[in-house]
Order: C-alpha cells, then sequence, then structure tokens
C-alpha cells in the first residue's frame, strides 16, 4: 500500500474510531456529579476553598500552553494525546491519599497539562482525518455532535449510579473515573497519525520551544488584527468560564437547599441526556439561528444564572425552589450541548492544518485568564456570602459581558465569506 492509500485508510480509521474515543474521554465520567460532595464531605474542605482550587487549573493550562504548544509541535497529535490522557489519569490517582488543598491543587496542575494537551490535539486530529470539501465543516459538526452526544449519554447513565455509589462509598465513583481515564489512554493509542511530522534530531528541542513561542506571538498578531477572530475568541472565554463555574455553583445551591446526595446523580444524568440531544443538533442550531446562534447561547446561560440565586432570596419553599432550579439547570445544558462543538467549527473557519494549533492554543491563553479571574472572584464572594447571591452576582455579570461582546460582534462575526476583510480570515506565516 502507497503512502497516500494508508493515510486516506488511516484517516477514515480516526473519524470511526474518534466518536467512541470522544465519548470516554472528552471529561471525566463518574466525577463531577459528586465532585463536589467529595472534596466537602470526604475530604473536608469548604465550598470556597473548592472553587479557590478550581482557579488554579485555569493558571495552569495558561502557563502550561507553550510548553504543550512544543510537545505537540515535537511529537505530534496523537502521541500528545496519549501523554495528554496519561496525565489526566494521573490527576484523578492524586486525590486518592489527598488530605489538603496542596495535594488538590497539584492534581489540578497534572489535569490542566492533560486537558491543555488534549485541546491542541484532539479536534485537530479529527479535522485533519475529514478530506478536504465543501462539507468539511459541516462533517466535522457532524462527527464531533455525534461523539458529544455519545458522551453525554454515558456520562448521564454514569451520573445516575454515581450518587448511589457515592452514598455507599465516597471513594467508589473515584475508582471507577480513574480505570475509564486508563481506558481513555488505550483508546487514543490506537489513534493514526495522519499528518507528516518530521523528526526531531537531539538538538531540536530548544528550536521546537522558540518555534512554539513563536508560533503563539504570530496567533496573537493574527487575533488582535482579526476582529472576527478576536471578539469570538472573547466571546467563547466568557461563555466557557461561566459554563465552568456553573459547575460547582449548581452542586453547591443544591447542598444548601439540602438535597439528598443520591439525587445529585439523577439530576446530572437528565442534564447531560439534554444537552446529548441538543449535541447532536448543533448543526440545526446553527442552520436555524445562524448568527444569533451565539446569543441565544450567551444570553441564556448567563440570565438563567441570575436567576439561580432568585428563589432561594425570595425564600420558596423547597419543592418550587427545586423546580425552578432544575428548569434553569436544563436550560443551560440545552445550550452546553451544541456550543462546545459549534465554538470550535467557528474557531477553525478559515483555517489550515498549521493554523488550527495556533489559533486554538491562543483560545486557551485567553480562556484560562478569564476563567481565573472570574473563580477566585467566585471563591472570594462564596467567602463572603451565600451561594444564592453568588449565583445572582455572577451572573449580573456575565449578562453585561455578552451584551456588550454580541454589540461588538454585530458585523464581525457570522457573516459571509466575501463579506470578511482579507486580514479577518487570511492568516500568514513568518518561518
Amino acid at each position: 500500500m502507497n503512502t497516500n492509500a494508508k493515510i486516506i485508510q488511516d484517516k477514515k480509521f480516526n473519524t470511526k474510531l474518534y466518536p467512541f474515543y470522544k465519548a470516554l474521554s472528552w471529561d471525566l465520567l463518574f466525577y463531577y456529579s459528586i465532585s463536589f460532595l467529595f472534596l466537602t464531605q470526604t475530604k473536608g474542605i469548604s465550598a470556597a476553598t473548592v472553587l479557590f482550587t478550581d482557579a488554579f487549573y485555569p493558571i495552569f493550562k495558561f502557563i502550561l500552553q507553550i510548553p504543550c504548544a512544543a510537545i505537540v509541535g515535537k511529537i505530534g497529535n496523537r502521541k500528545a494525546t496519549i501523554i495528554g490522557n496519561i496525565l489526566v489519569a494521573t490527576s484523578i490517582l492524586i486525590l486518592f491519599p489527598a488530605t489538603g488543598v496542596i495535594e488538590i491543587i497539584i492534581s489540578q496542575f497534572f489535569s490542566a497539562f492533560g486537558y491543555a494537551l488534549k485541546a491542541l490535539t484532539e479536534s485537530n486530529l479529527l479535522y485533519d482525518s475529514i478530506p478536504r470539501s465543501k462539507r468539511r465543516n459541516d462533517l466535522f459538526s457532524l462527527i464531533d455532535g455525534k461523539a458529544s452526544s455519545y458522551y453525554y449519554y454515558i456520562d448521564a447513565i454514569s451520573a445516575t449510579a454515581t450518587g448511589f455509589l457515592f452514598v455507599i462509598n465516597g471513594y467508589l465513583p473515584m475508582i471507577i473515573c480513574f480505570s475509564l481515564c486508563v481506558l481513555a489512554v488505550f483508546l487514543s493509542s490506537k489513534f493514526k497519525e495522519t499528518t507528516l511530522h518530521k523528526q526531531n534530531s537531539e538538538n531540536k528541542n530548544a528550536v521546537t520551544f522558540k518555534d512554539s513561542i513563536s508560533d503563539l506571538r504570530q496567533a496573537f498578531s493574527f487575533i488582535f488584527r482579526s476582529s472576527r477572530l478576536r471578539n469570538l475568541i472573547l466571546f467563547s472565554s466568557v461563555l466557557t468560564s461561566a459554563l465552568a463555574i456553573l459547575v460547582t455553583l449548581r452542586s453547591s445551591i443544591l447542598t444548601d437547599i439540602s438535597l439528598p446526595e443520591q439525587y445529585f446523580g439523577i439530576i446530572t444524568a437528565i442534564a447531560q441526556i439534554i444537552s446529548g440531544i441538543t449535541s447532536a443538533r448543533s448543526s440545526w442550531f446553527h442552520k436555524k439561528f445562524r448568527n444569533r446562534t451565539l446569543k441565544l447561547f450567551g444570553m441564556s446561560v448567563a440570565v438563567s444564572m441570575i436567576l439561580m440565586g432568585v428563589p432561594i432570596v425570595l425564600g420558596l419553599n423547597f419543592g418550587l425552589t427545586l423546580e425552578i432550579l432544575l428548569l434553569l439547570f436544563g436550560i443551560q445544558f440545552i445550550m452546553k450541548g451544541p456550543f462546545y462543538t459549534l465554538i470550535k467549527r467557528y474557531l477553525n473557519s478559515f483555517s489550515t492544518s498549521s493554523m488550527r494549533p495556533k489559533i486554538l492554543a491562543a483560545h486557551d491563553v485567553i480562556y484560562s485568564i478569564t476563567r481565573a479571574i472570574f473563580t477566585f472572584f467566585g471563591s472570594w464572594l462564596l467567602g463572603l456570602t451565600s451561594t444564592a447571591y453568588v449565583c445572582i452576582i455572577l451572573g449580573c455579570i456575565f449578562t453585561i459581558l455578552t451584551t456588550l461582546l454580541l454589540d461588538r460582534m454585530r458585523h464581525t462575526v457570522g457573516l459571509k465569506p466575501e463579506e470578511y476583510p482579507e486580514k479577518d480570515i487570511k492568516f500568514t506565516e513568518v518561518h
């Protein structure tokens, strides 16, 4: 078999494997529905401290962006993905003997390292495996959306069991989570490298690191010139930060209203099924709402965050409060599903294989800074007041920022290719 035929065959294999791989490795299974309970009840850490340690994750991702870009440039997408999954598995392993904040922060370091590598490689690995054609973006959305929906469905099943397993023993869900991380390492090793990757000589390490700094500098230079990409990345950073903080706020507010632990998993399961359904229909969202899609996502999440605190502040009874919270959680997960697929599609538009990792790295730098700021601020607020008021305050801030960014994006995002200035979509590489 000649080289081109083998590459074509490898690309087909990758597109078939990707949905199953992502379904088990996109994020941690058997974890998030009880992570807050595990840290606060099993490990005895306060809610404010949990959010405080969460802030180190984006800080570490920011610090590790250039080293990760250098690693990807040196060893390629496939090997970097494998290493990323090993690091994520290690982050869970560290939590077993953890007794305080230091170990949890170390766990966040390994998690950030692993997911920083995965963020640079996974979507690019899929995109490179799709043949070049007019339908390339649609095929990416279709495959990635299907993969996301598989993850949400599996997470829904796992979350249902997680709450009950936690009641039996707080470590049981963590053991299963670690086992699935090991499985993700195995699946990632089955991917094929589909781009020609030069072997590095022994003295190439320093050059690769310098190249990575240069690549990131070029990406930022392009972002500053391109109002489309600049506004898109800022919007994505704000909304993704809101979705990340909501993971802790949802658990904290359910704890505040004294919801039994075993129901945490059931609520997460239902929410993930919702995300799975909407993620699989990401192309429908794009075609239905067009340049209003991001407005729908952003405003729905921001306003629902505000409303989360209202029933508790008003002193409504438990039943009505829970019903309102579940409705708001549902809205957030409806938006979350297609957002993660479509934002990658929009960032990948008008890009090449060599350009995409640079843009994604620059995006992760900006997102990491944004998330760290909001997470530290949220942690500080939780130390001063209740979760309900924190939701209202942060929700108002996110609503204002989303409104301002959407106003700036009206004439810069969602246009036809011929309507963009050349500086917005033409990336020039200098070597």
